[in-house]
């Protein structure tokens, strides 16, 4: 019964996922606004496609711009939570041109990225239920895997389904087989997952592989000084001319621009475009130009000790981006699988409950 209850939500977060599996791939083909002409100049920096941005929404304030690899749009992202303002434009990173102005709320892939993890209900009723009902399915898959496994002596044709048995026996079969040859990857993709729904789970793991640091740091802040520099060149400007000689093979580099005088400049450049973990978390005195050094996780990947690179690879293990195109079919494949598995299920607890129930008129005729 148990696992009925929380089959539903599992069969929502499964096939959610299965639609995920693919984001950047499906974007790059039905996006072509993501796409410009490479050209033989730099790039401008980013208080100029900042300027652009703020004659689109002047009443705004960016809170990142994203810089892409040769030949893909620049992009300024907008983001608030009261009232929900998420809108993103697309600008030519060689000309400050705008090609797009796309609003987030609406975007297909973050429709489905709530449902995975929220169930489409505000976060703190949806992401505590979607959690829940991971760990559940988490532990029938462990403890189902148990009881089905065979016996010394049993026929090992367990392990295959028989298409010449009757239905019911295929549904058995799709149920039993099926569930046991992706368990391995369904058992890393639900402790991923629950990394986000539990803290004791992501302090638990990270722990467990030896990690000291902690993994929520406050981002560090900018001094204001008594008298603010006159500079010419903005400080968000000086601090991406320094990282892009720092990095000039970046697939990515995000800028966040400090939102008060006491915040910080903050830089995540990535070597990598299809992942995350070898990022570098970089953060700068916004007055001083200063690097400011954090010791936390998610800081310079030079830094990071094993547990933390662990930790960093979460989101790409779950995603199977970790594994590059063949681990993300993995991983969507492992999905339907999750998706069929309350499916089938629920058909094999129908059969049983009408056979005990014709048991029971049976016995009492």
């Amino acid at each position: 019964m148990l696992g009925l209850i929380s089959g539903i939500v599992v069969f929502v977060v499964a096939i959610t996922g299965c639609m995920y599996a693919f984001k950047s791939e499906i974007e790059d083909l039905s996006q072509p606004y993501r796409k410009v002409a490479v050209e033989q100049a730099p790039y401008l920096p980013p208080s100029h496609l900042k300027a652009q941005a703020e004659a689109i929404f002047p009443n705004k304030v960016p809170f990142r711009i994203v810089y892409h690899n040769p030949g893909k749009a620049a992009e300024i992202l907008y983001y608030q939570t009261d009232p929900l303002f998420y809108q993103g434009v697309f600008i030519n990173p060689y000309s400050s041109e705008v090609i797009k102005v796309k609003d987030y709320t609406r975007d297909f892939f973050q429709v489905v990225l709530r449902g995975h993890f929220q169930l489409w209900l505000p976060r703190s009723v949806g992401q505590p239920i979607v959690s829940v009902s991971v760990l559940v399915f988490l532990v029938l898959l462990i403890t189902g895997t148990i009881l089905w496994w065979p016996k010394r002596g049993e026929s090992r044709n367990r392990f295959r389904v028989n298409w010449k048995n009757p239905w019911q026996r295929r549904f058995y079969d799709l149920h039993s087989v099926l569930g046991f040859y992706a368990q391995f990857v369904l058992v890393i993709m639900s402790i991923t997952g629950l990394v986000w729904g539990f803290e004791w789970v992501a302090n638990g793991l990270y722990k467990a592989t030896g990690g000291e640091k902690e993994q929520i740091v406050a981002a560090p802040a900018s001094k204001v000084p008594e008298n603010m520099p006159d500079r010419k060149l903005p400080a968000i400007d000086a601090v991406w001319y320094q990282l892009m000689e720092e990095y000039p093979e970046a697939a990515t580099m995000e800028m966040h621009l400090p939102y008060s005088a006491q915040s910080a400049i903050y830089a995540r450049v990535n070597p990598d475009e299809e992942t995350l973990w070898k990022s570098d978390y970089r953060y700068f005195d916004q007055h001083t130009l200063e690097e400011i050094e954090v010791d936390a996780v998610w800081g310079k990947f030079e830094n990071a000790s094993v547990s933390d690179k662990i930790r960093r690879m979460n989101y790409d293990v779950h995603i199977g981006a970790i594994g590059g195109l063949t681990g993300k079919i993995i991983a969507f494949f492992a999905s339907l699988v999750a998706a069929s598995l309350p499916v089938t299920g629920f058909i094999l607890w129908q059969r049983r409950r009408k056979e005990k129930q014709k048991l029971k008129a049976k016995l009492e005729l």
